[in-house]
This record gives C-alpha cells, structure tokens and sequence, in this order.
C-alpha cells in the first residue's frame, strides 16, 4: 500500500498599492494562534484557521491600465513565487523556520506542482478587484489551472479578504481603517450579501479615516495661526514641527498627488495632542462617531441571543486609547451589545482562508461576481474543464 498523502495545498494573494504578498497553507485549516491587538487594548476576535507554511514578499505592485488590473503582470509575478513555495511546501511538509521562501523556480507544466505539493484551491485578493478586475476573472481562471494545475479559485476584493482575515466566516462586520476607510458587513446568507460603506476617497468619504483626522487637525491649526474661533495652538505648534511654517503649507500639500498619504501622516499627532488639547480630542471624538456610524451601516442584526462583532484592522487604530475609548463609547450608543475586537489577522490570512475553506467545500462567505467571484472547474456552467492549448504543427 502507498503513504497515505499529505493534506493538499492553498495559495492566497494579497495585491495591494504596496505590492504582492504570496504565501501557502495546508488545506485542512492548521490553526494559527491567538492575534493580538497592536494597541493592546482590544481583545482579539476568534483565531483564523489558517498557518502559513511561506511567504514571498514583493514590494512593487501590479500595474493597472485602461482595462484594468493587468492579469499578465500578476501572473508574471506570482508564478514563479507560487512554483517555489508549493515545491518546498511539498517536498519538506513546510518551509524553514524563518517562513520566507525564494521567488525562484520554472513552470511546473500544464498541471504544475504533484503530489505533496499539489494546489488545490488559489484565493487572489486585490485592491479593486471589484472595479478593475474583469480581466483577472477572464484570465486567472484557465492560467491557473494550466500552471498550478489549481481545481478552486476565488477572485475577492481586498476588503472581503480583510474581512475573512478579520473574523474567518463568521457573521458581523469589519472596519478596516488607516490612510482611507471602508467597511463591510455580512449575516453570511446568499440573500443579504455583502454590505458595504464608505471607502470613498478623502474627497468624498473615508469618514473617520487617517486622512480625515490629518485634515481636520491640520485645519484646526491654520485657525490658531489665523486668529479664529476653534483653532488649536498646540495642533499649530505640532504642524509646524511637522511641516515648518505652516504658511508654505498649500504650496506643500496641493500639488501632491499623495495628498491623503500626507494628511493621515499628521493624524498621529493629534493623538498625541488629545490628552492635553480639547480640540484634538474632540476631532478624534467626531472621528469615533463616524467610525462607528460606518460600522452601523453594514452591521447585520442580531440572531437570537448572539450579537455580530464588529473587528477593526488597519493602521488607524495603532493609534491606541485616544481612538479607541470614543470608539467604544460611540459603538455602545450606537450598536448596543456588539463586541468590538480586533481583528485576528490580516487581508493574506483572509485569502488562505477562503482558499482552505474552498478546497474543503466549507465555504459560507457570500459570493458575489465583483467582490468574491468562486470558479470550481467541476462545474459544467464553469466551462470546466478548459480547452487545451494549440499544438502548432500537428493535426
């Protein structure tokens, strides 16, 4: 009799404006620990059923065009990454104790990596993914297939991989904050869907978000150097430690195309302002209200006895207690008996996750053709599977 084989393995992508995160996992569900918030004084939602088994980290991001996400740059990128993790992974049951993998290794043929090593479902995670990603769901399916050999794909919006990072597949709601904010929300039921708020730019939206903080400090600092009601000498004092005089302050901020970057960057200083400052504390009080009026909007009701959570993920909420007591008091008004947590892991967590949960028919998340799109080559309506590529030069 053969060895009994190994578990099969996912792949998960996290594609986002700072590049490509690529890391494997078994496909059973291996539990991680226990997260932790960064402020430390959130306690942690439920651990995510996923262990990495490697990485690869790739700092710069895939290219965009006028038809969208470019599929060919992602894949260029993420191949040969995948190759290597899935063979290490396969051959040595999980990579070396450091976790990272090298990007190095050729094509695996038409059903790529075998045996141990086999992929059995692949999660792509991408920011705008639901705007910008029809060319990814025209092409990823098929190239997947011919080089990993992959059964199982989902195509999700980076918010919906933050949101599985966050809370696994449990009903609630997810505020993923920091230079921007937007925040999703599910009962799980095909019926309701996705809920979705904010996450509309800093000129727009982004409530509450790190930008909008910035902003709102920094103004309240041009009042105190104007002379005007509602200004702040100690945010004018902090800006000008920051930026210099803030006189030169337009001539700074408005030619920049990085303008909500260079905004959320002034954010942590009216953290460090609101103790001592009762202006920075009210611009973080407004902030909580918002935060807490987005998480409202796409919170599911409650079932029976049980009461959704809402978790929070980003940078913003680094921002420790200035933030998070309002936070508090705000979603207590506002959602009385939800459990604020933080989130348990992150957006590439989140995509293992999917992809675990795919591979072992596990899958309660709500699909959605523009924010988690599911291809399984079983399904005749899938057009599983594929046609062979042409084979020049014979009959």
């Amino acid at each position: 009799m053969g060895e009994p084989s190994a578990p099969g393995l996912v792949l998960g992508v996290d594609s986002g404006g700072s590049g490509l995160r690529i890391a494997v996992a078994r496909a059973d569900g291996t539990r991680a620990p226990a997260a932790t918030s960064a402020a430390g004084r959130l306690p942690a939602a439920e651990p995510v059923p996923v262990r990495r088994l490697g990485t690869v980290v790739i700092p710069e991001p895939v290219r965009t065009g006028p038809g969208g996400i470019d599929a060919d740059d992602l894949l260029a990128r993420v191949l040969p990454a995948a190759e290597s993790l899935l063979r290490e992974a396969g051959a040595t049951g999980e990579t070396g104790a450091t976790g990272e993998a090298g990007t190095t290794g050729g094509a695996q043929g038409a059903h790529g990596t075998s045996g141990h090593g086999r992929c059995v479902a692949v999660c792509v995670g991408a920011a705008g993914m639901a705007t910008l990603g029809d060319g990814l769901r025209a092409t990823l399916p098929t190239a997947l297939f011919r080089s990993l050999g992959t059964a199982r794909l989902a195509l999700a919006a980076d918010a919906v991989t933050a949101y599985a990072g966050a809370l696994g597949q449990r009903p609630g709601a997810v505020v993923a904050a920091g230079t921007g904010m937007i925040a999703m929300g599910t009962d799980l039921t095909a019926a309701t869907g996705w809920r979705r708020a904010d996450g509309w730019g800093h000129l727009l939206g982004d409530c509450g978000s790190g930008a909008w903080i910035g902003r709102a400090g920094l103004a309240a600092a041009m009042r105190a150097h104007d002379g005007r009601p509602g200004g702040s000498a100690a945010l004018l004092a902090r800006a000008e430690a920051v930026f210099g005089p803030v006189t030169g302050l337009p001539g700074k901020l408005y030619p920049r195309t990085d303008r909500p970057a260079v905004l959320a960057s002034f954010a942590p200083e009216v953290a460090r302002c609101a103790a001592e400052d009762k202006f920075a504390a009210a611009i973080l009080d407004e902030a909580a209200h918002h935060i807490a009026d987005t998480a409202a909007a796409v919170c599911p009701p409650a079932a029976g006895p049980a009461r959704p959570e809402i978790a929070c993920t980003g940078g913003l909420f680094r921002m420790g207690e200035p933030l998070l007591e309002p936070l508090r008091s705000a979603l207590a008004v506002r959602l009385p008996g939800v459990r604020l947590a933080a989130a348990a892991g992150d957006p590439l967590d989140g995509a293992l996750l999917i992809a675990s949960a795919l591979a072992r028919d596990a899958l309660r998340l709500p699909t959605d053709e523009h924010l988690l799109h599911v291809v399984d080559r079983r399904r005749p309506e899938d057009g599983w599977p594929p046609p062979a590529p042409a084979q020049h030069g014979r009959p």
